[in-house]
């Protein structure tokens, strides 16, 4: 299962790290994920969870 978040659905972004000389690489700028255990359909689980969404309260830990 890839990295995503539950709740708010983020996941990695992609682009290009740009030198001064305005050389491109490719990169990839991963989500603040947690892996927590929260309740899904009333059954503790261990899922990843975004930071954002645990500080705002979307989700409560079990």
């Amino acid at each position: 299962m890839a990295r995503k978040c539950i709740v708010t659905g983020k996941k990695a972004s992609f682009g290009n790290a740009r030198s001064h000389a305005l050389n491109a690489n490719r990169r990839k700028w991963g989500a603040n994920l947690q892996k927590v255990r929260i309740l899904v359909n009333g059954k503790p689980k261990r899922v990843y969870v975004s930071a954002r969404a645990l500080k705002s309260g979307k989700v409560e830990r079990v």
